[in-house]
């Protein structure tokens, strides 16, 4: 059964408030910026995302979005609202099944798929789609704090 939250209160979830089929989303517009820091920031310079006349003859007849600029949007998913603040990327698989443009709106969805206590890592399904359509999608395992750092006075 499929439950979506938002972030915690707290701006993580504990290991022990985890369970299979939480589910959160965010839609990410994919922007001509956001493509731009992505090259600046991963030194990809590759033209089949920054130059149209190069694209535009490729197969891809335009130009797309980096994989992994993407696959990033998951990132902001699993640090910012599942499991949220605190939590570590330990692995991540990837698959990437359509490209994505600049003025596409991507929804990432990230669900609880397995809980360790033991180890304190959880398994994450990560999916992105644009108009419904699956663009990526890969399981990712991360480590999850058991317990709240206490406030600052």
């Amino acid at each position: 059964m499929v439950e979506l939250v938002t972030a915690h209160p707290s701006g993580g979830y504990i290991l022990e408030e985890l369970h299979p089929g939480m589910t959160a989303e965010k839609v990410i517009p994919v922007t001509e910026e956001r493509i731009r820091l992505f090259a600046e920031a991963s030194d990809d310079f590759n033209p089949v995302h920054l130059d149209e006349a190069f694209a535009a003859k490729t197969a891809y007849r335009g130009r797309i979005a980096h994989g992994l600029l993407s696959a990033s949007f998951g990132s902001a998913v699993v640090g910012t609202i599942l499991p949220g603040a605190g939590a570590i990327y330990l692995s991540q698989t990837l698959g990437f099944h359509l490209p994505v443009r600049i003025g596409d709106d991507v929804l990432v969805r990230i669900s609880v798929v397995a809980v360790d206590q033991e180890s304190a890592r959880v398994e994450l399904n990560c999916e992105g789609f644009v108009d419904g359509k699956l663009i990526m999608d890969g399981v990712a395992k991360v480590r999850v704090p058991r317990r709240r750092r206490p406030a600052k006075d």
